[in-house]
This record gives structure tokens, sequence and C-alpha cells, in this order.
């Protein structure tokens, strides 16, 4: 299975593309952002994000996106564009018929370090050893973009099998 990771961000949108299954290796195949002048309109913004994913869509051709899920936070400004960088970013995925999957920050934390609240820096060296590399991904929003790609292939594809079986015991049976 590929995944494309996506931290949402208006500066920085960070994607992390992973090819692997539960169980086995996994591979990094490419990672890194999308940037996006912070003095330039919204509008023309989410465009370039949208030019940017689009690329990295056709490029890559994953089979699953994964996005972090937005939390509430202080700045309300902050949490507005996140949100519509994630907006964009599940657009971009929906309309090619490509499946989604929301991680919370602490759901994606735990997969790949076993602690909800692991610092920045901790995720980047789990994300640096789990897909094998020489040195961290540069910079922090493409690390985090490979470790929701990393937090779906493990949990995603457990969460739909649980899913299905739920759906097949909920069923009437004829």
């Amino acid at each position: 299975m590929r995944v494309l990771g996506v931290d949402p961000g208006l500066t920085r949108c960070g994607v992390g593309v992973v090819d692997g299954a539960p169980g086995r290796p996994l591979t990094m195949v490419a990672c890194g952002v999308v940037r996006t002048p912070a003095e330039e309109d919204i509008a023309l913004r989410l465009l370039q994000i949208e030019q940017g994913i689009e690329e990295w869509l056709d490029r890559h051709r994953p089979d699953k996106v994964a996005v972090e899920r937005v939390f509430a936070q202080h700045n309300v400004r902050t949490v507005m564009g996140t949100a519509q960088a994630s907006a964009v970013a599940m657009l971009c995925a929906t309309r090619r018929g490509i499946p989604v999957a929301l991680h919370t920050p602490s759901e994606v934390k735990a997969a790949v370090s076993g602690s909800g609240r692991a610092e920045k820096a901790q995720v980047g060296a789990m994300v640096t050893r789990i897909l094998r590399l020489d040195a961290p991904p540069k910079p922090a929003d493409a690390a985090d973009a490979l470790a929701l790609a990393i937090c779906h292939i493990w949990r995603g594809t457990a969460n739909n099998r649980i899913a299905a079986a739920l759906s097949r015991v909920r069923e009437p049976r004829p």
C-alpha cells in the first residue's frame, strides 16, 4: 500500500509518501513541503496548496491519503488556516476517488513513538528509525507527514478490518 501523509499548514504543508504494509518494513518514497508566502492573499495560497498536492498525487499515485485532524488551538487564525489546508488536501484526494483518513496528532505520535505526548524531536527520530533513514527528514513538517503515513499503514488498515467485521456482525441474517 502507498500512503500520502499530509501535515496541513498554510505556510508549510508537509507531504510524505510511504510504501508498506502492517508487519513489513516500510519505505519512504518521498517527502517535502508545499510552501506559500505568508503575505500572499489566502485564496491564492490555497490555490498553491491545491496545485502542490495535485502534483504529489500525480507523481506518486497513492492508494490512500492520511491527513492530520485539525484540533482546537488557542490561536483561531492558525486553526482556520490549518483547517483550510486540510480541506484542500481532502478535496484533491476525494476528487480522484482516493480514500482519505484523518488521524489526530496524539494518535500519530502514539503510533510512531509509543506515546501520544511525544515531542517533535522524538517523532522525527522514530520516523528516521522506522524508515531506516540516515537522518531525520527536514523540515519537521515533512517528518510529520511521513509519521501520518506510517500511522495510517499501521493503524488504518487494522481499523478498516475491525469496521468491516463489525458491519458483518450487525447485518441482519436472511
